[in-house]
This record gives C-alpha cells, sequence and structure tokens, in this order.
C-alpha cells in the first residue's frame, strides 16, 4: 500500500494525523522567513485572503500561533492550545514534540517558514506553511474548523512552483477534456475526463489513487503521475477518467467516519462508482473499462472486482496494478521507516528508539486481541484500529487469484515502497493465471520516473514524468484485450 501515499507520505510526512482532511491545490510564493514570532506571523498571514473577514483573521493568528509553537518556541503544550476535542486525544504534547523530532531526524533540521497558501471549503480552512528543512521542502497543513479551532494537521511533500509541462509522449490535439463528477449522494467527487478525438465509443481507464488525500493528478511535489497517464493514453486513444480522492474532497464527511473508515470507504466504493459512470456515457464502450490501480489503489483491486462484480458484470474488462504491495501494511511501514533510516549507511541512537516505537506498534496491529477499544495512537501512523482489523485476514495476491479478468501488473525495479518482493509475492500468487502479465521495469521509482542509485524520498521533489515505455505497455496491453 502506498505507504503510496502512506508510502509516500508516510516517509515524507512521518505522521499521518485524522487522514480525511482536504488538500490544496493552489499556490502561493513568500519571502523566506528567519525564525522569529513576527516573521511567522508574516508568512502565515500572506496564506490567508485579504478580505477582511474576522473569521479568517482569527484563523490566520490560530495557525500562526501554532506554527510558531512547533518550530519557533518549542513550547508544545501551547502549540496544542487551539486543538479540537479529537486533535486533543490523539495529539497531545508529547506527540507534537515527537512529530518535530521525527522531522527534523528525517529532513535536518528547520531553517525557516518559506511560502504559504490557503483553500476554503466550507465549514473547514486549510492552510499551507512552507516548511524549509536542511534537506528538503515539507508543507505543514493545518486544517481549521468554523469554531478556528485544529482539527486536523499534515505534513505534505512541498509543492512546486513550476507548472506543469507535458511529456514528449503527449498529444494533445489528439483528447479533449471535460470536467465531470462522479458518484451519487454524499460521495459526490469532482474529476477530469480525457476523450479520444473521433468516433467513439472508445475503452476506458479509471485511475485509482494511492493512500491519503490524493488530488486527480496524484499530485506529487512537481509531479503529477495521473495526468501523465491520462494525457499519455488519451493520445494513444484510450478515454481516461480520474476524480478527486474524498478523503481530499469532503473532509467533513469522512472525518464523521474516522473511527470506522476502511479501504472501502477510502477507495473502493469510490472506484466502483467512477466504472458506473463510465458505463453511462455514450462515448465509452460499455464492456471496455478497465480499472488502473497505482500503490494502494493496486492493493485493493481483488476488492474492487468484488465489489463491482455486482455493478458491472461485463463493465470491467480488466484490471491494472502498478506498484502494488502484497505483504501487510504494518510490515511495509516497519520496512519503509528502516530503510530510509539506513541510506545514510547508520541508523541513529535516536532513529533507532524511533524504528523501536513503531516496531511495537506493529505488533499491536498483529495481536490476536486488537479491538476497537485500542487507542489510534498505539498503532502505526495514529490510524484508528477498524482499518487494521479490516486489513488483517487480506491477501491480495491470494485475492487476486480469484479475479477473472486480465490483469497486467507493472513494477519499477528502484521502487523502494513497493518493491521486487511484492511483484514476487503477485507472481506467485497468481502464477496459474493464464491472463495475467508481468513487467518490470530497471531503474523506475515508484511513480515508474526514471532515476540512477538507491531511490530516496528527496527523488519526488525532482520534476519527471512517467517513462513513455509504460505509457506504451499499457495502451498496448488494453488494445490487446480489445482485439482478443
Amino acid at each position: 500500500m502506498n505507504m503510496s501515499i502512506r508510502e509516500r507520505r508516510t516517509i515524507l510526512c512521518l505522521v499521518l494525523v485524522l487522514f480525511c482532511m482536504t488538500a490544496s491545490a493552489a499556490s502561493a510564493g513568500a519571502d523566506p522567513a528567519a525564525g522569529t514570532s513576527q516573521q511567522a506571523a508574516e508568512a502565515v498571514a500572506e496564506a490567508v485572503p485579504g478580505t477582511g473577514d474576522t473569521a479568517a483573521g482569527t484563523t490566520q493568528q490560530v495557525v500562526e500561533e501554532f506554527a510558531s509553537a512547533m518550530f519557533i518556541e518549542r513550547d508544545f503544550q501551547k502549540a496544542t492550545a487551539n486543538f479540537d476535542a479529537t486533535m486533543t486525544s490523539v495529539m497531545p504534547p508529547e506527540k507534537c514534540r515527537a512529530i518535530v523530532e521525527s522531522l527534523e531526524s528525517k529532513c535536518g533540521n528547520w531553517k525557516g517558514f518559506i511560502g504559504t497558501r490557503t483553500e476554503t471549503r466550507k465549514p473547514f480552512t486549510a492552510i499551507f506553511v512552507s516548511c524549509q528543512f536542511e534537506k528538503t521542502i515539507l508543507d505543514m497543513k493545518t486544517v481549521c474548523n468554523v469554531q478556528n479551532q485544529i482539527t486536523g494537521l499534515w505534513f505534505l511533500p512541498g509543492t512546486s512552483p513550476e507548472p506543469y509541462t507535458p511529456p514528449g509522449y503527449v498529444r494533445q490535439e489528439a483528447f479533449f477534456e471535460e470536467e465531470v463528477v462522479t458518484g451519487t449522494g454524499t460521495w459526490r467527487l469532482p474529476g477530469t475526463l480525457s476523450v479520444p478525438e473521433g468516433k467513439g465509443p472508445f475503452p476506458a481507464v479509471v485511475l485509482v489513487h494511492g493512500s491519503g488525500p490524493q488530488d486527480r493528478d496524484e499530485t506529487l511535489g512537481p509531479n503529477k503521475p495521473f495526468r501523465d497517464l491520462a494525457w499519455g493514453l488519451a493520445s494513444s486513444g484510450i478515454a481516461v477518467l480520474r476524480y478527486e480522492k474524498r478523503t481530499r474532497a469532503l473532509p467533513g464527511q469522512c472525518k464523521a467516519l474516522i473511527g470506522s473508515l476502511t479501504v472501502k470507504e477510502e477507495t473502493v466504493d469510490d472506484a466502483c462508482a467512477a466504472v458506473e459512470f463510465l458505463m453511462a456515457r455514450p462515448c465509452i464502450k460499455k464492456n471496455s473499462i478497465y480499472v488502473l490501480g497505482h500503490s494502494l489503489g493496486a492493493v485493493v483491486i481483488p476488492r474492487i472486482a468484488r465489489s463491482g462484480s455486482g455493478i458491472a458484470g461485463t463493465g470491467i474488462a480488466g484490471f491494472i496494478s502498478m506498484a502494488g504491495t502484497a505483504r501487510p501494511l504494518e510490515d511495509v511501514i516497519l520496512d519503509q521507516f528502516t530503510y530510509i533510516s539506513s541510506l545514510d549507511g547508520e541508523i541513529s541512537e535516536e532513529e533507532q528508539q524511533y524504528l523501536d516505537a513503531v516496531k511495537t506498534q506493529v505488533l499491536k496491529v498483529k495481536d490476536p486481541d486488537l479491538s476497537t477499544d485500542v487507542p489510534a495512537a498505539e498503532l502505526p501512523l495514529g490510524v484508528p484500529p477498524a482499518y487494521w482489523l479490516d486489513l488483517r485476514e487480506y491477501d491480495p495476491a491470494a485475492e487476486a487469484a480469484r479475479i477473472s479478468q486480465p490483469i497486467f501488473f507493472l513494477q519499477g525495479e528502484r521502487d523502494y515502497q513497493a518493491t521486487t518482493e511484492d511483484f514476487d509475492l503477485w507472481k506467485k500468487g497468481i502464477s496459474s493465471r493464464p491472463n495475467a502479465e508481468f513487467k518490470l521495469y530497471p531503474g523506475l521509482n515508484h511513480l515508474f520516473m526514471p532515476g540512477e542509485g538507491p531511490c530516496t524520498p528527496q527523488e519526488y521533489q525532482k520534476a519527471g514524468h512517467v517513462a513513455r515505455i509504460v505509457i506504451k505497455d499499457i495502451a498496448g496491453w488494453i488494445l490487446k484485450q480489445e482485439n482478443r
């Protein structure tokens, strides 16, 4: 699973608290700030539109005080002063301290605030403060409710001011795009449908994200792998639907589920709704809809197949699995923390203490006595027990063997989040399947972008694109299924 976005986000963010809030696609720059409360105030102030609105001003003040307390004053009791009840329970002062210490152990010392931006989705306001560390930039996303209490917190990979530049394999004249809404009732999600020019109907692909509050492009730093996939495949005559993940688009509704959320609510239900949406579109071939899952989206493909059988017996024509883990999620998390801690050739005493704490949390997940009464703070990433209990008996590779549709498995050889060990487990689990294909890509990372040497989290902050060969192989595989 993304520690993809619990893969990617876990390593870069180190903490995932209330993973059901919104994320921002807007950006704004600010002059670098040094290290005073006044400079923190000035940096954060730029995040709030100059409307003179009293509520906005109060939100600004709350975030200003929180940012200053966390990184300048290191007063973690003060940092929690404006938390709502849920945040107070899951993030006591000592956990705030642990967050800062963990961030600095992985990213180097905090250097200052360098930019801000904001997004309001009533009843919540999200303020992003870009934090410069020695090794990287992270965005501290603080979400406030209408009472101006802090109700959510993440540290996300820093957003890039660089505009997206399409890769060379994209032919923008070969397709057009339409803004759409998928799902029904409470779970209506905005999305984009890329449709090839010419006479349809066309085969189509639904893109299913990794973990965390992902946008429709699966944006990570300057990279937008889902836009690469959508535009690349649409250039090859295949329609593509991508949509905002509900944990990003619908924070209020998701927060209400925080204690009972599983991968079904996080990912599976919306993927099935997206298939239903495409089946109703005249430009799409009804029996030629493919589901492409990346990271967590790949892990839950068997569940999408099982849930989707009721909505579209002939609608889902096949599945594409990109960088899915086949090991238990808690083991993946521990392995990735260990990998990152070892990149400099040694594990410090502080890092070992942190790894020991994660091991204790992993053992709690594996404990037969785990129940919904166990506090989320005692489990990996602060994720509530219902999520772990739901995955306890889930073996993705074994479940994939029961899928009747063809499956194409893709894996980057340099990927440290979903590894070649996972790739081999998928192959072993469904070796008897005649309609399963596998391809390992030398030199590619978790985003299927090229690089050299051991992959690091910092690599995701370099602009790149999904490799041309990956687009070609996916398009070729789909067209091969269409011609059978």
